[in-house]
């Protein structure tokens, strides 16, 4: 169907249909396999029950994706080298897609099975990363580049840092809780024959809440990027670009080149200044002769129209080089304009994702959920434990979603759950069994989807 839409020959078509239906199967796997994240404090502080909460889960999930913007899907994106890429083979680029999304399917699969909370983005990151690996070694890839290195670096550090975040704020906000609140049996373990108070219950739910939309608003953008990647392999005229405008284009250049000339002098910032409008100039040219109809030449336009906003950004973060007040807004409006042609995705595709991650998130979430309830600390979970390591995990994802930045919801909040328990009884209240199975598979996670998504890439090369 997609194939006779946009022009694929059948084949092509059937192809495009599979790679979509294995991404929508990989965020399925997301959902449940993260969804306890969410459900297991409210679960084991009996603040609902368990078909109720994962039915709540799911659906702000959905929402959390439809209205999460789209700033972390573009991360993913950008992870890739895409404009060299989209140079190659369709064979190739099919045999890479599906390699990263096989082994990120298998790993998930792999620690959900053995019930141990393992990050789906460092799931995807390493798969991703693996193929880039390859890639970069092909002989098809004559210009060596196959992963964007400072972007992984970015990522890499929220990653990394996220989790240390959550167990460190996870303590400190257990100290404050006890000093003003004067209600103690929220730091008690739930009675099993007492309802839970009403207040408490109010508050769990509420953090449930924000962890299931903080995790769609996360996770499910991942999934919209890796539907982006496909949809520019196979489409790229389509998808690439949002639209062809050439006019609005070259009005929104006219603009940006008439505030940031007069500002160009000797020294670096003349050279940052010269080198910006050099960027102008060939876009400028790109989009006067093109017609929105040749692949290189629309990537060519994406990836100046990244490097112009690169540039105007890195000029504007000095305030001592463009010091008008108005030709600083002009700068930003316009390269926001600009940036609206190439950081975007389809409604369509946002909504799919939606789908699949809120249906995830109804099944297949009892073995996190027990390990997240009852394995990672000696003691059952207090009302204050699972509020604490909630309120943390919801609040760190969404100041990661703002800044576009993916992070991990189960190592977010599976590390919120032991600094809660640290707090609550020091270190000897955490089971270490399960905090070294953790730990081992946060360890292990990167290299093994590096090297399994890279193997299968280069198996999956040989027979296409």
């Amino acid at each position: 169907m997609l194939g006779l839409i946009f022009g694929l020959s059948t084949g092509l078509g059937i192809l495009l249909i599979i790679c979509i239906l294995v991404v929508c199967i990989f965020e399925f796997i997301n959902g449940f396999h993260d969804t306890a994240n969410a459900v297991a404090t409210v679960i084991y502080t009996k603040s609902l029950e368990p078909r109720t909460a994962v039915i709540w889960s799911g659906v702000w999930n959905f929402l959390g994706v439809v209205t999460g913007g789209i700033a972390v899907a573009l991360g993913i994106i950008n992870l890739l080298p895409i404009d060299i890429l989209i140079e190659q083979t369709i064979e190739l680029k099919i045999a890479l897609v599906l390699a990263a999304l096989f082994a990120a399917i298998i790993w998930n699969l792999a620690t959900w099975y053995v019930g141990i909370p393992c990050s789906s983005s460092h799931t995807l990151i390493g798969s991703l990363l693996g193929v880039g690996i390859v890639f970069s070694y092909l002989p098809e890839n004559i210009t060596g580049v196959g992963v964007n290195w400072a972007k992984a670096k970015d990522i890499g550090m929220s990653l990394l840092i996220s989790p240390l975040f959550g167990f460190s704020m996870a303590i400190v906000l257990m100290f404050i809780m006890r000093s003003f609140i004067k209600d103690k049996s929220i730091f008690k373990e739930p009675t099993p024959d007492k309802p839970t108070p009403l207040w408490i219950r109010a508050v769990l739910i509420g953090t449930c809440t924000g962890v299931s939309f903080a995790h769609g608003s996360n996770d499910g953008q991942k999934g919209v990027g890796l539907l982006m990647i496909i949809l520019m392999t196979f489409l790229p005229l389509q998808f690439a670009l949002k639209s062809f405008e050439p006019q609005k284009n070259l009005h929104s250049l006219e603009e940006i080149q008439q505030h940031i000339t007069p500002y160009a002098a000797d020294g670096p910032v003349g050279k940052e200044i010269d080198a910006t409008i050099k960027t102008i100039d060939a876009l400028q040219h790109d989009i006067q002769s093109g017609n929105g109809q040749d692949v290189k030449q629309v990537f060519n336009i994406r990836k100046r129209i990244h490097l112009l906003s690169k540039n105007i950004d890195a000029l504007l973060e000095d305030n001592t080089i463009i010091t008008n007040a108005a030709d600083r807004s002009t700068l930003r409006k316009e390269t926001k304009a600009l940036k609206e042609y190439t950081d975007f995705a389809p409604f369509w595709a946002i909504l799919l994702i939606s789908l699949s991650l809120g249906l995830g998130t109804m099944v297949g979430w009892k073995r996190i959920v027990v390990t997240i309830g009852e394995k990672i600390g000696k003691n059952h979970m207090t009302y204050a434990q699972g509020m604490t390591a909630e309120l943390i995990a919801a609040s760190t994802i969404m100041v990661s979603t703002k800044l576009g930045l993916p992070v991990s919801t189960t190592h977010v909040l599976s590390s919120g759950v032991a600094g809660a328990m640290v707090a609550s009884k020091g270190v000897k209240n955490l089971q270490k069994n399960t905090i070294t199975n953790i730990a081992l598979a946060w360890i292990l996670t990167l290299p093994v989807t590096i090297i399994l998504s890279g193997g299968l890439f280069y198996l999956f090369r040989l027979f296409t």
